[in-house]
């Protein structure tokens, strides 16, 4: 579905209302992530990274010796959620011989979308003092969004950590925030058309050469695909990469394999 057929922008970004059982996802989420932190022992949380109380990041640590750094950077629409809901994502890449870093983020309407990216950036750069090597970022949904504005033109992130970013995988990504001005949404996000520009990583240049994945469920809302393949076409370092069959909510599981398609295309 092409921009100008959606009418109806509300629904156009309504996932749980086309996932089965999605009212029950994040109550998961959070029981899972929370016997991850309960079992795994090498860890570091809560790690102060800004002046707030949700600047914090918690750091999982792999049994022998990292091989470098991943940054998981969590969705809800820079609306909800924070770190303790996605622990259990690091899995995959602890597995792999990878340290994860999972930080939070202020929130809408406390903050504007160009501070939660900020903040991200002040994250990442807080987890790349702490744990040396190269680093790879993803993220979902918002986090997505967030992870591809790190490696976008004005970045927030300093030439030294950008220099060691290696790879970027935006799964559920959003990369052009001009039609959430559309939705209701936008009375938390208070965005204006120059706004949603500037946060847009689709209409801005990318900063580094390192590969980017566009990486999506072939389930989703169309506007989600659209996204994707949207920051695919516009950065010559982008793919983009459809997950048959998964939808917005358990299109994120593959992180918990590290034998999935996802971990491997993160961590080549």
């Amino acid at each position: 579905m092409s921009v100008s057929e959606i009418t109806d922008w509300d629904d156009a970004y309504a996932n749980g209302a086309y996932i089965p059982g999605a009212a029950d996802y994040p109550a998961r989420w959070a029981e899972e992530a929370e016997s991850f932190r309960k079992t795994w022992m090498k860890k570091d949380l809560g790690i102060v990274y800004g002046e707030t109380d949700r600047q914090r990041l918690d750091i999982f640590h792999p049994e022998g010796r990292s091989k470098g750094l991943v940054v998981f950077v969590h969705g809800g629409y820079w609306l909800k959620f924070d770190r303790s809901y996605w622990s259990h994502l690091a899995t995959g890449c602890l597995a792999r011989g990878w340290t994860v870093c999972l930080p939070s983020y202020d929130l809408a309407p406390d903050v504007r979308i160009a501070d939660i990216t900020r903040q991200i950036g002040a994250a990442v750069s807080k987890a790349a003092e702490r744990v040396g090597g190269p680093i790879r970022l993803t993220g979902h949904s918002a986090g997505g969004h967030l992870v591809t504005r790190m490696v976008s033109e004005n970045t927030p992130l300093k030439p030294e950590v950008l220099e060691r970013i290696e790879k970027v995988v935006s799964i559920s990504g959003l990369h052009d925030l001009r039609p959430l001005r559309n939705t209701k949404m936008n009375d938390d996000f208070q965005m204006s058309e120059a706004d949603a520009e500037a946060e847009s990583p689709a209409l801005k240049g990318a900063s580094v050469g390192s590969p980017v994945v566009a990486w999506v469920g072939g389930a989703e809302r169309p506007e989600f695909i659209r996204q994707s393949r949207l920051l695919a076409e516009a950065w010559s370092n982008a793919e983009f990469h459809e997950d048959a069959g998964k939808h917005h909510f358990d299109v994120i599981d593959a992180l918990k394999d590290a034998d999935s398609e996802l971990i491997s295309n993160l961590l080549a």
